[in-house]
This record gives structure tokens, sequence and C-alpha cells, in this order.
């Protein structure tokens, strides 16, 4: 665990771990829990539905949203066995192997309680959040509830896979009137956005690209700035638009 990776052995995985694993060629990462003996549960939605929200960033990234799935006629002989899978359940909270989750890629693990330079010293969001998890035994009972009960309509944005990890770990939710939901790779990917469409306005608005290179070298270090601050003011461990999630069996 660091500032430059990630990266976890599969023999240091405890319960209740929050982790993930990247997509198409680091694109996107996909979220889940660890349970226990090799299995993961995680939020994901069948091939082909539409996100909801149709904004060229889905576009951009639906396709690496998925684990690739094994066909239906070769299914996997570990996850067919478990009793509470059904191979024909392709979307929502699923509970699947690690092999399966991981889909060829690499095991990391998400970091909770980090501090704000910490925080700020990863360039890449998704991997690290301020926010405290709660104990594993919290995490596990939140995610088995999931499972059962499903976390709504899945959406890139607003609700997805780190979303659901996220409030496993910690309870906490975005409340349904917000546009932002509690990830961190939507939050980077919607700062990273806003500062190339600045910056391409700002050459277009030049007569010279040479002029336009000599007084915007400050600008795109500005534009640094301003990404990590969003990044920052949307973490969930420092965002007030939040809400305890009370499981309906525990009222």
């Amino acid at each position: 665990m660091g500032v430059l990776t990630n990266k976890i052995k599969r023999e240091n995985l405890k319960t209740g771990d929050h982790i993930y694993s990247y997509r198409l060629a680091y694109t996107y990462s996909h979220h889940g829990i660890y349970v226990d003996a090799g299995n993961v549960i995680h939020f994901t939605r069948e091939e082909g539905q539409e996100t909801g929200t149709g904004t060229v960033l889905d576009r951009f990234i639906d396709f690496s949203l998925l684990p690739r799935q094994r066909p239906l006629d070769n299914p996997c002989p570990i996850c067919s066995d478990q009793s509470n899978s059904d191979q024909s359940k392709r979307d929502g909270v699923i509970s699947s192997c690690l092999d399966c989750f991981l889909s060829g890629g690499g095991l990391y693990l998400y970091e909770y309680g980090v501090t704000r330079t910490f925080f700020l010293a990863k360039a890449r969001g998704g991997t690290c959040t301020l926010a405290s998890s709660e104990s594993p035994e919290q995490v596990i009972h939140r995610a088995f509830y999931f499972l059962r009960k499903g976390f709504g309509d899945y959406d890139v944005i607003k609700n997805n896979c780190e979303d659901f990890a996220l409030c496993c770990k910690t309870g906490l939710k975005v409340i349904p009137t917000v546009s932002m939901g509690q990830s961190g790779q939507a939050a980077s990917f919607q700062a990273a956005a806003g500062i190339v469409i600045s910056s391409s306005l700002a050459f277009l608005a030049r007569s010279s690209p040479l002029g336009f290179l000599a007084t915007n070298v400050t600008g795109l270090a500005g534009g640094y700035g301003t990404y990590c601050v969003n990044r920052l003011a949307n973490d969930i461990g420092v965002r007030r638009d939040v809400m305890k999630v009370v499981l309906e069996e525990e009222t």
C-alpha cells in the first residue's frame, strides 16, 4: 500500500475488504466487497441496459463497466456451485468468486481513513477516501443485505459499483436529490473533463497557438489544482450531503 500502488496479494485479503480491479487498459475500475474463501459481493448491470444519464461519459466508458462474463454454456465451476448463485442473474448485486470478479485483471485494495495529503497525492480517484470504515461484521452484514434486497438501478455517475462498496464500508450514501454519487472515479472523470473542455475553449479563443501555449502553462497548473480540489470536495469523507443508511430489518 502506498501512493504509487494499492496492489495487494490474495493471501493478504481480509473479510470486509473493499477491493477493485481495472478494466480495459485501466480506463475504469470495478469494485466489490471481499467476503471470505475467495468470494466477492459486487454491484454490476446487464450488458445493453442504459445507465440512465445519457452522457458522453456513459458512452465512453460504458463498455468497460461490466466484468467479463463467462459464457453461459461454460459457467464458472465455483460460482455455479454456490448455494446463493443464480447463473441467470447477471446484473444488480451479485456474488461471485474472486477470479470471476477480477476477470483477468490485477487485485487492488481501496484505502480508508487516509489523510488529506495522501488523498491529494493520489492523482487518480477511486482508490482511497478520508472516510473511516466500520467493522468487518457491519460491512459484511450490509453487503449480504444488499445482495438480498438490491442497491437500486445502476448509474455510472450516481449509483455505481464504487458507490455500493463505499456504502457497505461506511454506511453512508449521498442523498437521492444530489446529481453526483460518492464515487471517487466518477468525480475524477468529471473534474478532468471540465479541465479538458476549458483548455480547448481557451485554445480556440486564441489567434496564435504559441500565444496559447505561453500563457496557458500556469493555466494547466491551476487546472490540475482545481481537479484535486474537486476530487477532495466530492470525497464521502468530507461531504455534508450524505445520509446514514438504515437497513429495513434494523428498524
